[in-house]
């Protein structure tokens, strides 16, 4: 059972600058296939210099981002909603250039944008009308496909589980909109990992985050890998399987996840392990 993995840049950088080149290097040097560059702000990524050094190591990329409470697209403010229009656009553009063909991520709504209420059918609206500009401006200027990642409901009360996202891919329509599944979200808020993965189907999954119930080192605790890759496995997924955790020093990042305690020595030794872990689970599935 091969599986493509990868590992973000969170592991090492919160905000991705050109300090941070050596992160892809170092990713490929660690095993990994793929490297998933967290675009904090697209309108400062250095994407020339990322590109650069991308074609000279030669691995490949995608991109996440998470949208902001001056780039939200369900807020009531008509000026910050055409705001996410164009950060997602330059966050096309980036992929566009870098060759990433997935952008996932909180793309949505603002990460951490909390209503204290359901979502209204007036959110759903301004996010599926943002949406289809976004998913029709990728589709005019290349090939990226758009990934809504599912997150638990302490950072978003739009999008939790896959059957939603999936019924917004469907509202938004086109074939560059899927679904974006990572374990830790999954783990609260799905009834069953081989449930959402199907639920999605080939049609409809676009990216996974395989991180740990604790966003610790995946393999070492509550995620059902076996399960989980055994689903993937069916359905004939072929996409990255990303690594993505944060370091307890990491100000804003471990705040608004709420990382308290070190859970591995370093990000480095939690990709590190996470990796051997999950490779070896899919080895033993395999035998």
């Amino acid at each position: 059972m091969y599986f493509k993995f990868g590992v973000d840049s969170f592991i090492w950088a919160e905000n991705f600058t050109t300090k941070d080149l050596w992160i892809i290097g170092k990713a490929k040097e660690l095993g990994f296939e793929v490297v998933d560059f967290a675009i904090a702000n697209p309108f400062t990524f250095p994407v020339k210099e990322v590109k650069a050094e991308l074609d000279k190591i030669g691995i490949e990329c995608v991109c996440t981002t998470t949208l902001t409470a001056e780039t939200n697209p369900i807020s009531p403010d008509p000026e910050i909603r055409r705001a996410a229009v164009s950060a997602m656009k330059k966050a096309v553009d980036i992929c566009n250039e870098i060759k990433a063909p997935i952008l996932g991520g909180v793309n949505y709504a603002a990460w951490g944008y909390i209503t204290k209420k359901p979502r209204t059918e007036q959110e759903w609206e301004w996010s599926v009308t943002n949406m289809k500009e976004v998913a029709a401006y990728a589709r005019e200027t290349g090939n990226v496909v758009v990934c809504v990642e599912c997150i638990n409901r302490f950072e978003t009360h739009f999008l939790n589980v896959a059957e939603d996202a999936v019924k917004y891919c469907k509202d938004v329509g086109g074939e560059n909109i899927k679904v974006h599944l990572d374990c830790f979200h999954m783990n609260m808020e799905e009834t069953s990992f081989s449930g959402a993965v199907k639920t999605c189907g080939k049609q409809y999954l676009g990216y996974i985050h395989v991180n740990e119930n604790n966003r610790g080192i995946p393999g070492t605790g509550l995620v059902p890998f076996k399960d989980f890759f055994g689903a993937l496995h069916d359905i004939g997924y072929d996409g990255p399987l990303v690594i993505e955790s944060f370091d307890p020093s990491f100000e804003e990042l471990a705040g608004n996840c709420a990382i308290w305690r070190k859970l591995a020595d370093s990000g480095e030794d939690l990709a590190i392990k996470g990796l051997a872990n999950l490779k070896a689970i899919a080895a033993a599935m395999q035998g």
